[in-house]
């Protein structure tokens, strides 16, 4: 149960009687929905994802580097798909680089293609579960539903039915943003589950060209 629908019927000072007595009252609450409890495959796979994104934020950080020391000695073509125009300069003889440097920028590029490498193990594992799972080759099959995101869904989701409609559901993914609207005041807070979402809109992005491109 979301320590938040307990909150509201906690009378007292903070403690273990008071926390208690809140959780039996919001127990009995027709209205109060719980969060079903994953099981250990189901919490690997989302670690595969979050392993999988902490390494895509690292390589977009070697990439800046990469590209803001090389912009000092007057090369700085931006973007991920320049990247093998960065190399290239990087080992060209005519590039006015220092050797220090090219030694220091030689380092950042097997960091980076070691990086990438993992990536793709990663995406192959969660590939390799998505074939082995019914429920996400069910998933895949959807226009616009991915590997990335139907292993994500599959994973998060333990039961479907705790949704009554599609609307729902696409709330949950946070395709609108939550309201913490009180009287006339209107407030929209962040979105909820980013994952999902993140992976659902790079997947409908991906037909008009915006791919992300190989190292």
């Amino acid at each position: 149960m979301p320590p938040a629908y307990v909150k509201a019927y906690v009378s007292a000072t903070r403690m273990t009687s008071a926390d208690a007595e809140a959780i039996c009252e919001a127990v009995t609450r027709p209205s109060v929905r719980f969060v079903p409890v994953k099981d250990a495959d189901q919490q690997s796979v989302l670690m595969m994802h979050r392993a999988r994104n902490l390494q895509v934020r690292q390589c977009t950080m070697l990439v800046n580097a990469l590209r803001a020391h090389l912009a000092e000695f007057g090369i700085a073509p931006q973007g991920l798909r320049h990247v093998e125009q960065l190399i290239a300069a990087i080992e060209a003889e005519n590039t006015a680089l220092p050797e220090l440097a090219r030694s220091i920028l030689r380092l950042i590029v097997t960091q980076l293609n070691d990086t990438q490498a993992k990536i793709q193990q990663v995406e192959a594992k969660l590939a390799r579960w998505r074939r082995s799972t019914g429920l996400s080759k069910l998933l895949a099959s959807i226009p616009g539903v991915g590997i990335m995101g139907a292993s994500a869904i599959a994973a998060t989701v333990c039961d479907p039915n705790l949704f009554r409609s599609g609307r729902d559901f696409a709330a949950w993914l946070g395709m609108t943003p939550r309201q913490n609207s009180s009287g006339a005041k209107e407030r929209l807070a962040s979105e909820t589950t980013p994952l999902i979402r993140k992976s659902c809109i790079q997947r409908e992005r991906s037909p008009f060209g915006f791919t992300r491109s190989p190292l």
